[in-house]
């Protein structure tokens, strides 16, 4: 995919009748979620007009957006929609009957519609596309939670769409300091999973740290104080250098008899022990390991012992 210069909106010819040609796209966002909150106050502080939070039920979340960015507060699927980006931010298994509902409401031609999953791409839109819209999949690559609004400047995001949609959207990414990439279709899953390695499952395997942290006697409160110099180092060492050079601990000694021991009093703690024993694998094959047939067959007997206490429960 290409990506020529330009604004977006110099391909909105159709939706600008009455406007000059510097006057910025008028929005509307669809999901005043996490996601849709965090796009509608950024593209509002980047000069762009959201002019409509679109929502299922008006809820207090919804009605407090509006009324921050001077919005209306549309319920979907009641009434057309009169800007030139609609940008889909709910849930995944929403978006397709989101797109058939949005599909039911006025004039499509010409207008801008993206959505954000990471996993889906821009066929979810496919009822848009058909009334003639212009339709991409733009993720960013981000963790949105409640009451926290990143910053987008240096954000990732992952474009997929038609030539048009796909360049409007280079052109508003790039206007709130993001960087957008072309991705393709058929690899959209598993940039998500790359993702999701990058966010949700590193804070599971901080909870699964918390436990084994408690189990050895050191207070909740008390373990982000003693892990944090450890965690920064780590990722100071694997952002500016690479995992191979990041690694360390009893695996890269070569101590088996350390690891003997980690699995042993992990039982007390067996959701985190069987955490451990998948990275543990995981490193086998890609990380420097010393006594790798020694770890390996220390790992064997206790997928073995895992196998047969999940038949005895």
């Amino acid at each position: 995919m290409q990506f020529a210069n330009g604004s977006a909106s110099a391909i909105l010819p159709a939706v600008r009748k009455e406007s000059t040609p510097d006057a910025p796209l008028t929005v509307a966002i669809v999901g005043p979620g996490n996601l849709g909150t965090a796009l509608a106050l950024t593209l509002g502080a980047s000069g762009y007009s959201v002019t409509s939070i679109v929502a299922r039920v008006k809820d207090r979340q919804a009605k407090a957006l509006a009324r921050k960015l001077e919005a209306r507060l549309v319920e979907l699927g009641k009434e057309p929609m009169e800007v030139d980006l609609v940008w889909v931010a709910v849930a995944d298994d929403a978006i397709a009957g989101t797109a058939q509902r949005l599909a039911r409401t006025g004039e499509w031609k010409g207008k801008l519609v993206f959505h954000s999953s990471g996993a889906l791409t821009s066929d979810a839109l496919a009822p848009l596309r058909q009334r003639g819209a212009r339709v991409a999949s733009v993720h960013p690559m981000m963790t949105f939670v409640r009451g926290s609004v990143p910053e987008m400047a240096g954000v990732a995001f992952a474009v997929e769409g038609g030539p048009a949609a796909a360049r409007a959207a280079k052109a508003i990414v790039e206007r709130l300091g993001g960087n957008a990439f072309p991705i393709r279709k058929q690899n959209k899953v598993l940039y998500h999973a790359f993702g999701s390695f990058a966010s949700p499952l590193v804070v599971a395997l901080m909870a699964s740290m918390e436990q084994v942290a408690e189990a050895a006697g050191i207070k909740k409160r008390d373990s982000k104080h003693v892990m944090l110099p450890l965690l920064l180092q780590t990722l100071r060492n694997y952002l500016y250098r690479d995992a191979a050079s990041a690694f360390s601990g009893p695996l890269v000694r070569g101590d088996v008899a350390t690891v003997r021991k980690h699995l042993a009093e992990l039982k007390k703690v067996p959701e985190a022990r069987q955490v451990y024993v998948a990275l543990t694998k995981a490193a086998l094959k890609s990380l420097p390991v010393k006594n790798r047939r020694r770890m390996e067959r220390e790992l064997n007997r206790e997928c073995v012992s895992i196998t047969k206490l999940k038949r005895r429960t």
